[in-house]
């Protein structure tokens, strides 16, 4: 089975202080899930905000950051808060078992462990977690366009931010309309408005295809591109690439006040996040600001600027 479909059956890391340990869960576990490892709480942590593993193994006695301290910062963590934690420790009183369970894991082994039995409860924990994960990608999807909602948006916005300030690194945002799309609903129908946001959502997808990159519905015709890592210059190629293919489509739209087929206008702009603040909302605001002007300067184009700038402007 190839690291792709390990991966795919479930990424597992396994946090104990004994490599022996470590050794046998490895080899229950090699042939069916991809297996990481850490040897102290500390590690196990860094390990699981890099590469986000779907179930985590966790000795509760170690020294320095025992388990119970691993589990409570994973809780307290939105990135890490939903990955399932099975507690695999030699403490075998039901007063052990109860900590474990109330400080956030899912379940309880006791060692000595039987091989297979770590094996079903495995499988039944990432059972549990596909589903679950499948229900919360629901909630964070548009219904109609299938591209992320609001509600996706802000959420990968606030962890970006973090992530960006942290590594000195830029943060652009493009907001996009459709232009005239009242018009558009008027005259052919909110039928073929829908086909219109649908297929206007996927070539602005197309454009900015970086895991890392997240395009949003807004609300109605509006719509919002999240660039993490990604600065002024790199974000005008992207909405340069958005003209392009929106153009491409070549959708009728006749009663447009500004060309014969659909088009859109954009705003955009980057900062720099600071480390002393958590506040966003600035920065889709230059944004939105910045999509205001290219609406105001004839549509179908891109304004632009840095956080608080005054901006620039491309056309189609």
């Amino acid at each position: 089975m190839s690291w792709t479909d390990l991966a795919r059956n479930g990424r597992i890391l396994v946090v104990d202080d004994a490599m022996e340990n470590i050794q046998i869960l490895h080899h229950a576990l090699r042939d069916e899930h991809e297996v990481l490892f850490a040897l102290d709480g500390e590690k196990a942590l860094d390990i699981a905000q890099e590469q986000r593993p779907d179930l985590i193994l966790l000795d509760a006695v170690m020294p320095g950051m025992d388990g119970y301290a691993v589990c409570a910062a994973m809780r307290a963590s939105p990135r890490l808060q939903d990955i399932p934690i099975i507690f695999v420790t030699a403490l075998s009183q039901p007063e052990d078992e109860t900590r474990a369970l109330e400080a956030g894991a899912v379940d309880f082994i006791s060692k000595p462990f039987n091989v297979a039995v770590v094996r079903a409860r495995v499988r039944s924990q990432l059972t549990i977690k596909r589903q679950a994960d499948a229900m919360r990608e629901l909630s964070m999807t548009d219904g109609l366009t299938g591209v992320a909602n609001r509600r996706s948006f802000n959420d990968a916005m606030e962890a970006e931010w973090r992530r960006c300030a942290r590594a000195g690194l830029p943060l652009s945002v493009v907001m996009i309309d459709i232009d005239h799309f009242k018009l558009y609903n008027d005259h052919y129908g909110h039928q073929a408005g829908d086909i219109c946001l649908q297929q206007v959502s996927a070539a602005m997808a197309r454009c900015a295809s970086r895991p890392q990159d997240k395009l949003a519905r807004y609300g109605g015709e509006e719509f919002i591109l999240l660039l993490p890592q990604e600065g002024l210059e790199g974000a005008e190629v992207v909405a340069r690439r958005i003209l392009d293919e929106v153009r491409k489509l070549a959708m009728p739209h006749v009663a447009s006040l500004t060309a014969p087929q659909v088009t859109v206008s954009m705003g955009l702009a980057t900062v720099l996040p600071p480390m002393d603040s958590t506040d966003s909302g600035g920065l889709v605001r230059s944004a939105d600001n910045n999509l205001y002007r290219a609406k105001q300067s004839g549509r179908n184009r891109y304004c632009l600027s840095l956080s608080g700038d005054s901006g620039a402007d491309g056309a189609a």
